[in-house]
């Protein structure tokens, strides 16, 4: 399990990649991943691509960096899930406060 952070070069996607499992360990890291993110990184990716169990810690972990960005940033996108993990999210309604592919 763990959570890789890159700013593209031009300053505006922010993506943060999870690894493995997406739980209640991550909270410190995911938390502080997307501390520094502002208003001049417009869109923020979180890739779940290699990302194989996730949680409702996962969720609320997603929930509270959407209010802490609050309007700073234009777009948050979830990526690359699995099938398991889409319908995790589809299920809590995600599809409806984020935009996932």
């Amino acid at each position: 399990m763990s959570l890789n952070k890159a700013l593209s070069p031009d300053g505006k996607l922010f993506t943060i990649e999870i690894k493995g499992k997406f739980d209640f360990n991550l909270v410190q890291s995911f938390r502080s991943a997307y501390a520094d993110v502002g208003v001049s990184t417009p869109k923020v990716i979180i890739d779940l691509r290699e990302t194989d169990y996730m949680d409702s810690s996962a969720l609320g972990m997603l929930l509270n960096m959407k209010k802490s960005l609050g309007d700073s940033v234009s777009s948050i996108h979830i990526t690359n899930c699995r099938p398991q993990i889409k319908k995790i999210l589809q299920i809590s309604r995600f599809d409806k406060k984020f935009d996932i592919d």
